[in-house]
């Protein structure tokens, strides 16, 4: 991704958070990602990493109409995604798209209740809704309205090594080619030696 499109994306999420009456916590750990795909706008996420403990981890996600996050699933990690403002489809496989009969049950919670969802089916949750996804269930979600705050509550969080995308080619982190001054230090930059001028106007 180009520094540029990182933070119009960054001011863009911080704007609707603010428009929302989102807090957020001090010096918070952003991340954004085209998930190596090199197209932010058809296929990227902005997160911002509000807990992180060995047993459980919150997000707070930001997305535009149809811009997805692509079919994956987790090892180990269990999570409730939620909507938080606006409306948001997800789409669910009970196992490996290109392994798994579409139309093939799974059950799931959905606001606390159990239902059964039928694979490739697309679900749309509006604000305050929730799912809850248990390891093995692909999934993949976009905004369905003009822009989306999405919650993610879960067991312990690894981006580097629980994260299985059905996609080859995709890369968790983006690389990042540098055209303008970063408004903000991602995640998957804490561990770079060199320090970067950091500049927000707020």
């Amino acid at each position: 991704m180009k520094r540029s499109e990182i933070n119009r994306a960054y001011r863009r999420a911080k704007l609707c958070f603010k428009k929302n009456r989102w807090k957020l916590p001090p010096e918070p750990r952003w991340d954004i990602t085209d998930f190596g795909l090199g197209e932010f706008t058809k296929t990227g996420l902005v997160l911002i990493n509000l807990a992180e403990e060995t047993e459980y981890c919150e997000k707070l996600m930001y997305c535009r109409k149809s811009q997805i996050t692509p079919l994956h699933t987790h090892a180990r990690k269990k999570e409730d995604i939620i909507c938080r403002q606006g409306r948001l489809a997800i789409e669910l496989w009970a196992g490996h798209p290109q392994k798994t009969a579409k139309g093939k049950q799974l059950h799931l919670k959905r606001n606390g209740e159990e239902v059964a969802v039928c694979s490739g089916e697309v679900i749309e949750l509006a604000g305050g809704e929730r799912v809850t996804l248990t390891p093995g269930i692909y999934h993949a979600f976009w905004g369905a309205s003009v822009e989306c705050v999405i919650g993610e509550v879960s067991t312990a969080n690894d981006d580097v090594n629980d994260n299985y995308f059905v996609n080859p080619d995709i890369g968790r982190y983006p690389g990042i080619q540098e055209d303008e001054l970063p408004l903000v230090r991602l995640v998957s930059e804490r561990q770079s030696p060199a320090p970067r001028p950091v500049f927000d106007p707020e």
